[in-house]
């Protein structure tokens, strides 16, 4: 069944106004209204579509979009799909950055942000356990989880790199068969090498026009976000650890809090979460240069985090059932989502740290650097606010956006008494 223009965009902005809670929940949004409701993909299609987009980098989510609205209505469906899934949580964050750079500095505010933060380290602790779940199945994948864990939080080593060694490791130490499957004739070159030249040109082509003409602050911002894109495996909770040490330790464009803040309410926008790389690129704009420079770092980063999702659906998209058959690409990723839970543990102990202490100082031995905490600098309020998040998620199991209201209010409340 090929749906009119006019019923495609009705649904999918359906789907990207109704988008929270972060992938799963999307993912079984997107497979209510586009299985169950619609006869617009099998069940097998979704299947094999959502395991290609965990292949790519990128949010799966915004790609499995991206792949459905392609599958029915070709390139024109998977540009509207994948745009309105995006969109309304774009507008919101770009509201957000201006309420917070116009009020965030205000004590109320701040201890408002002080109950979301204390509940982004329970979501990531929640997504930590999911994760782990699912990926540490076996001793080796513990192993690789325990030493992205060490690469990244004591040896500070890039997250590229993590991710390129896990994928090797998953990729050569593959154990089973590789299954003998009839698929179509190799197709001519001529398609994905003309797709590739289109993309490549739309996707980079603004940012080197930002470098030749001068635009230093645009320029950074576009071409941090262009390389974030390309190693955005297992999620947006894998990079930010990469992206803040980017971001606050090598660029300074914001400090720690604002990008903890960042992440806070990013979490309570529809869409990926990797929108907080829309976040974090306005706020930089709007410290630099007002409100139009915000709005160009925006744009910015919007264009070099998702035009290459298009790339990698339209590029992938038609040889779905080939890339099914090949058992070394799951494994690579297999090891990739192994690393991406020692990863993320290294995130939920940054967040905790700085959340909980005013004063995390690292010290070194050699190549290693072991942030340690300043006992007398903890912050007795935000370690209750904690734990008060901890029983709404784990004991009471309330709802995200639920969860984020009660403890903004809980920390306003906090600052009164």
């Amino acid at each position: 069944m090929t749906p009119t223009l006019k019923e495609l965009i009705q649904v999918f902005g359906r789907i990207g106004l109704l988008s929270f809670g972060g992938p799963a929940a999307q993912i079984s949004l997107m497979h209510q209204e586009l299985v169950e409701r619609r006869p617009w993909l099998d069940e097998q299609s979704y299947l094999r579509a959502l395991s290609l987009c965990m292949l790519l980098p990128g949010p799966e989510a915004m790609q499995l979009a991206t792949y459905a609205g392609w599958k029915v209505r070709g390139v024109s469906g998977g540009l509207i799909a994948g745009s309105l899934f995006v969109l309304p949580g774009a507008i919101v964050i770009a509201v957000l950055v201006s309420l917070y750079a116009a009020f965030g500095d205000l004590p109320p505010v701040q201890s408002a942000f002080l109950g979301i933060k204390a509940t982004v380290i329970v979501i990531v602790l929640q997504a930590l356990r999911n994760l782990s779940r699912k990926a540490l199945t076996d001793v080796e994948h513990r192993m690789i989880a325990g030493l992205g864990f060490i690469a990244i939080f004591l040896l500070n080593l890039p997250f590229p790199l993590i991710i390129l060694v896990a994928a090797v490791w998953g990729y050569v130490s593959f154990k089973g068969t590789v299954p003998v499957i009839k698929t179509p004739a190799t197709p001519s070159l001529a398609r994905p090498v003309r797709t590739t030249a289109i993309w490549l040109t739309l996707w980079l082509g603004p940012l080197f026009l930002l470098s030749i003409t001068g635009q230093q602050l645009l320029s950074d911002l576009g071409w941090f976000f262009a390389r974030l894109a390309v190693v955005t495996f297992g999620g947006a909770y894998a990079v930010l650890a990469y992206m803040t040490q980017t971001v606050v330790d090598q660029y300074h464009w914001i400090s720690t809090n604002q990008m903890i803040d960042a992440l806070g309410l990013a979490e309570t926008t529809p869409g990926p979460l990797i929108l907080v790389t829309q976040f974090v690129a306005m706020l930089t704009g709007q410290m630099n240069g007002g409100l139009s420079l915000a709005l160009a770092a925006g744009a910015v980063a919007l264009w070099a985090t998702f035009v290459p999702c298009f790339l990698w659906i339209f590029l992938a998209a038609p040889y779905l059932d080939r890339l099914a058959t090949r058992p070394r690409l799951s494994a690579a990723l297999h090891g990739i989502t192994a690393a991406v839970v020692g990863v993320i543990l290294n995130l939920s102990l940054w967040f905790a740290l700085n959340v909980l202490f005013g004063s995390v100082p690292r010290m070194s031995w050699g190549p290693v650097a072991l942030p340690v905490p300043d006992v007398g600098s903890l912050d007795f309020t935000a370690l209750a606010l904690t734990l008060v998040a901890g029983v709404l998620i784990f004991r009471m199991k309330l709802g995200m956006a639920t969860v984020l209201t009660l403890m903004a209010a809980a920390g306003l409340a906090a600052h009164f008494i």
